[in-house]
């Protein structure tokens, strides 16, 4: 199997995740020329307030609304793993594929929600946050971890820095005043998770949010993560 090397892997619990807590930096970092794929691990079928809705119709539904998003966004390419909404376990079969995807497109950078959150923290996201931060280190880079992967062609991968979402400890700030816009037009695409907000009212929450992270620095809105450098 060939690698297909992009510089940034997102990996999102949820349809609509990504564009919430990385949107803005990630179109800022498709205009420096970067390559960002995103891997979407659960299928969002229990996501909605409508008695009416069937999970699948919503699982389909949502699909189609991030790859719209992703259209806005310029990420070159997305990857669905339809694990059921609610259904994340940590197991070495979601490790795997992971680490699987971690050895196909070999990121610098891997962008997922925080394990860590306390209290409050959908486990689904809990879950990705650690199952991802687990497959970058160790078991991306031993050639002994999954030894059936090298028989697939895929060799080990050194992630360099890892970029949490939602961190309460956040130490690394991303600079999207130029890319808010893009990051909005994204999120607006998950219709079946924001249509019930006002478009003003969650622009506003949105921008005050965006704004509060970027408190101290040089520029109006910011991402914020907590960076983890990948030591080994």
């Amino acid at each position: 199997m060939a690698a297909h090397p992009a510089e940034i892997m997102v990996v999102t619990p949820h349809p609509d995740d990504a564009e919430f807590g990385v949107a803005g930096s990630v179109a800022r970092w498709v205009k420096e020329g970067k390559e960002v794929v995103y891997i979407v691990c659960t299928n969002g079928d229990k996501g909605t307030n409508d008695f009416n809705m069937k999970p699948e119709q919503l699982a389909r539904i949502r699909e189609k609304e991030q790859l719209a998003a992703a259209k806005v966004l310029r990420v070159r390419e997305v990857i669905f793993l339809r694990h059921p909404d609610q259904g994340l376990e940590d197991t070495p079969e979601f490790r795997k594929q992971l680490v699987r995807l971690i050895r196909i497109y070999r990121p610098d950078t891997v962008v997922t929600a925080d394990p860590y959150r306390r209290y409050f923290w959908h486990r689904d996201h809990r879950i990705t946050g650690q199952v991802t931060l687990d497959a970058v280190f160790p078991y991306a880079r031993d050639h002994l971890a999954y030894p059936e992967l090298i028989m697939e062609g895929l060799e080990p991968h050194k992630v360099k820095e890892i970029l949490f979402w939602a961190s309460e400890d956040f130490n690394y700030c991303s600079n999207i005043t130029d890319t808010f816009d893009i990051k909005m037009k994204a999120l607006l695409c998950h219709k079946s998770q924001v249509e019930q907000i006002p478009v003003s009212l969650l622009e506003q929450w949105l921008r005050d949010r965006c704004r509060g992270m970027a408190e101290g620095k040089d520029y109006e809105l910011a991402e914020s993560f907590h960076r983890a450098e990948v030591m080994y």
